[in-house]
């Protein structure tokens, strides 16, 4: 019998022997019939034999398995071992964005200003000697009848003594307080004041205190830098900047009492207004050489007087000089020459018309009599019957001054011993 692909079936006898008795020829040489006679698929009653594949030379032995315990260790060491490479990547990742953008921002401000280092504030400059002068500036309050007068002062010794001026502290109707740089106050005492020289002094009780240096005001010269720092129109700690326009400008001003008050002033151009009165002038230096006191105005009345760069200051050492009298003897003594002024004199070379000459006085003492015409004092040219006075109030008791005088038509010269008064 055949099928369909040529194959010739034995009987069934054959096949039963066959079975039994196995042939002593080999099989085909073909693989592909070599045991056609077994194929289960072939024939459903023929027996199935499955036969084991050869073994492969040289195969490599399986990975044995890992125990559950140690899987998790290698998990962890791995989960830990990643974050590790990531963070890496990360901070090389930012690094690099952060440079990127930092350049991108330092090109942005090389575009609007120089990237330079700021040069320091010398210790010389307005910004130095502010900062070194503010802590020693206060403001001063004075009740006057139900209001409050708000002036200027600064901090002269490290007992609480405070200056400022005359015109600050008159007509006061309660107590007098004082405000410091840094915002706290404290109550003042009067100590004494000296109204023809607007000066007065006021004392604290308050520890740590910073005194203000005192210069020379004598070595002031025209020209040289100043600074004003007081409490103008009541803004506290105000500073201001100018030069030193004149020296020894006379100036008269009238008191509440009815006396003049007489002193040759600093003028500067640094900005003066309401409230700076008694408040420090101060050199590059740092140190005071004046104290602010009168304003000089286009304005119709003093109340709405403004600054125009006409500011005048009482030289420090005449100010010093007073203040020291009053906190020694409570009371300042004026330097006198001996005579009185003629007020309504007008020489065409200017000068000054003396009146009556006291007897023992020094301008007596120095051979000057009624009706000489002092042309100059202390080499300094007179032309107003007020500029004797501011002058001779100026300098202290003791001292020497040449004065240049007319008799007639003829000049002469004298050395004037002033004094101070008696009263």
């Amino acid at each position: 019998m055949t099928d369909g692909w040529g194959y010739r079936r034995p009987d069934d006898d054959d096949w039963t022997a066959a079975q039994q008795t196995p042939p002593a020829v080999a099989p085909p040489a073909s693989f592909w019939w070599s045991d056609a006679l077994n194929d289960p698929w072939r024939d459903p009653h023929s027996p199935v034999a499955l036969v084991p594949p050869a073994e492969r030379a040289h195969a490599p032995e399986p990975e044995p398995l890992a125990e559950p315990d140690h899987t998790r260790r290698r998990t962890l060491w791995t989960v830990a071992g990643a974050a590790v490479l990531a963070g890496v990547l990360a901070g090389v990742l930012g690094g690099a964005m952060g440079v990127r953008f930092s350049d991108d921002r330092q090109t942005a401000r090389s575009i609007l200003g120089s990237t330079a280092s700021p040069p320091q504030r010398a210790p010389e400059s307005l910004a130095a000697v502010a900062s070194l002068l503010l802590p020693s500036v206060v403001t001063v309050r004075v009740p006057v009848d139900g209001s409050v007068s708000l002036g200027s002062g600064f901090v002269a010794s490290a007992d609480g003594h405070i200056i400022t001026n005359d015109h600050v502290v008159s007509g006061s109707s309660g107590v007098v307080s004082v405000i410091f740089d840094d915002g706290t106050s404290s109550p003042a005492k009067v100590i004494g004041s000296d109204p023809e020289s607007d000066v007065a002094v006021l004392q604290v009780k308050r520890p740590e205190l910073h005194p203000a240096m005192l210069g020379d005001s004598d070595a002031v010269a025209v020209g040289d830098a100043v600074v004003a720092i007081g409490s103008p129109l009541a803004l506290r700690g105000t500073v201001t900047a100018g030069i030193v326009s004149a020296l020894d400008r006379p100036i008269a001003t009238d008191a509440e009492n009815g006396t003049t008050r007489y002193y040759a002033a600093i003028q500067t151009d640094a900005a003066v207004n309401h409230g700076n009165s008694g408040g420090p002038l101060v050199d590059a230096a740092g140190q005071v050489v004046g104290i602010n006191a009168v304003i000089k105005s286009m304005a119709g009345s003093e109340e709405s007087a403004g600054n125009i760069g006409l500011a005048f200051a009482i030289p420090i050492n005449h100010a010093r000089r007073v203040a020291e009298e009053i906190i020694s003897a409570g009371r300042a003594h004026r330097t006198v020459i001996g005579a009185e002024v003629e007020e309504s004199f007008r020489g065409p070379a200017g000068g000054v018309r003396l009146g009556e000459v006291t007897a023992t006085g020094p301008a007596a003492e120095a051979g000057l009599r009624t009706g000489d015409v002092v042309t100059s004092f202390d080499r300094r040219p007179l032309s107003e019957p007020t500029d004797l006075i501011a002058l001779v109030r100026k300098t202290a008791p003791g001292e020497v001054v040449e004065v240049t005088y007319k008799r007639g038509s003829t000049s002469h010269n004298a050395a004037v011993t002033l004094v101070a008064d008696a009263d």
